[in-house]
């Protein structure tokens, strides 16, 4: 029992002891919490004095800002006051000005209209004596010299007119022909490509002297087999390392070189390996014309193109003309374009593209009626290209107008990409075909006596009669005969005319 007392007493001392110690606690922690907020008194109340002070300099600012706006307006109001009594001082200046200048203009209108009075009439017995004294002497009534003084006034005016015509023209003429042909020469030079002409063989290389063996067969049965099946003729020589495929068919061309080559690297070769390369070159006749239409297209820097544009445009790397191939001629001359309608400042893109796309028609005018020019224009449109594009492929050989001066890039590229020398080649008939025409042509306008075609038919010089031409009538007369030629005829490039007129005389002394 007095174990039990004891742990009891000792427990109760403990809990005293702890509830000391909270108590303790509480006045230490309530103790801080009063000096805390003692300070954040303090603080607050020394805050608001330093806005108490702020707001009272604020509020004199504003009181000393009212009284220099007082001493403005004050000021203001005086200014606009003399303002008023000088504008109302030169009103009144003005208002007696203008009646001064008003009487001395009346006073000057009257002696001016009477010296003119008196001018007129001492003009006109001066003139009638004149007219009397030059009656008297020349023998003309008056109107008789005014009719002969109105003739030589004419002619006089119309021989200086012409003559400035004639100096207006020569002079534009010069400045022309230099710019274009600093332009088409900055074109030309900036070329990257090679001449574009094409042969109607094609050369393969052997990888050896065997396979030629292969190639004629036992008894040359697949060379015979070959040849009947694609339509072009095999040559084979003494030459060790190469065959030569020939034919005018440059499609036919195309599909043989690719089965033999497939073939000579198979090393198979027999009557039924042959039938199964021709079927196989024939199916990828497609991917190749997709595969040389995004080639060109990517070397003339024209992008975006419908499908269809590319694989028409890939036909056209087995189309010639004069022997020049027309892809390449496309390439060069979307190149040319570009560069001149940089040099004048003109849409490069539309000018490009034109160019690119103008002989676009030539692999369809066997499948389409028309002119390849209208056939393509056609594709163009339907294919989405704007309405620039679309007239520059129309009117590149001008069966419509030109809309644009990029349709007339285009037709400059075109001819400088045909005519530039090695790109086409002419067969002999033609040539002296074209020579005589282009005379005839000539030889036709009143007053022609001879007419001379020169420089491969890039000059004609024409020589009139001097009795039935007058040197006023040679600018004329090479205009009309360019026009005409113009229409007439088709050719590369461009013609130079140039008109020629001498009158001899001669005596013989007796």
């Amino acid at each position: 029992m007095e174990q039990a007392a004891i742990v009891i007493v000792v427990g109760l001392l403990g809990a005293c002891l702890v509830a000391l110690m909270l108590v303790l606690v509480a006045r230490r922690e309530a103790d801080a919490r009063r000096r805390q907020a003692a300070e954040d008194v303090a603080r607050i109340k020394d805050e608001a004095r330093a806005l108490l002070a702020d707001a009272e300099r604020r509020q004199q600012r504003i009181a000393d800002r009212e009284r220099e706006l007082a001493g403005e307006r004050s000021e203001l109001g005086e200014l606009e006051r003399r303002t008023r009594a000088q504008a109302d001082a030169l009103a009144e200046a003005q208002r007696a000005g203008a009646r001064t200048v008003d009487k001395a203009e009346r006073t000057a209108a009257r002696t001016l209209a009477d010296a003119e009075r008196a001018a007129n009439e001492r003009l006109a017995t001066a003139r009638e004596q004149a007219r009397q004294e030059l009656e008297a002497v020349g023998g003309l009534t008056q109107d008789e010299a005014r009719a002969e003084l109105t003739r030589r006034i004419t002619e006089q005016a119309a021989n200086d007119a012409a003559a400035q015509v004639r100096r207006a023209e020569a002079g534009a003429r010069r400045t022309a022909d230099a710019r274009a042909r600093r332009i088409v020469t900055a074109a030309v030079q900036r070329l990257a490509v090679p001449t574009s002409a094409q042969h109607v063989v094609t050369i393969l290389p052997l990888p050896s002297d065997e396979m030629k063996g292969r190639i004629i067969g036992k008894e040359g049965r697949n060379i015979r087999h070959f040849e009947a099946l694609t339509g072009v003729n095999v040559l084979i020589d003494e030459t060790p390392d190469s065959v030569v495929l020939s034919s005018f068919d440059a499609e036919r061309r195309e599909v043989a070189q690719v089965a033999l080559e497939a073939l000579m690297a198979d090393g198979r070769i027999h009557p039924q390996r042959i039938e199964a390369a021709y079927a196989e070159a024939l199916a990828g006749a497609d991917e190749r014309h997709d595969a040389a239409g995004h080639d060109a297209a990517e070397r003339a820097g024209v992008d975006g193109l419908h499908p269809d544009l590319v694989r028409t445009m890939g036909r056209l790397r087995l189309r010639t003309s004069y022997g020049q191939n027309v892809l390449e001629h496309l390439v060069e001359s979307a190149l040319a374009a570009a560069v001149m309608a940089a040099e004048l400042g003109a849409d490069v893109d539309v000018a490009r593209r034109g160019a690119f796309l103008h002989d676009v028609g030539k692999a369809l005018t066997a499948e389409v009626a028309g002119t390849h020019a209208a056939v393509g224009a056609d594709l163009a449109r339907r294919c989405g290209e704007s309405d620039a594009v679309v007239n520059a492929i129309a009117a590149h050989h001008d069966e419509v107008p030109a809309a644009t001066v990029e349709a007339v890039l285009v037709q400059a590229a075109d001819a400088v990409s045909a005519s530039r020398p090695a790109a086409r080649r002419q067969d002999v008939d033609q040539y002296v075909e074209r020579m005589g025409s282009l005379e005839a042509l000539v030889a036709g306008h009143d007053g022609v006596r001879r007419a001379l075609a020169m420089a491969a038919g890039r000059e004609v010089r024409v020589v009139v009669e001097p009795d039935e031409v007058t040197d006023r009538d040679l600018p004329q007369l090479a205009t009309a005969i360019a026009r005409r030629i113009e229409a007439d005829l088709t050719y590369p490039g461009e013609i130079k005319v140039t008109v020629v007129r001498e009158l001899r005389a001669s005596a013989t002394a007796g």
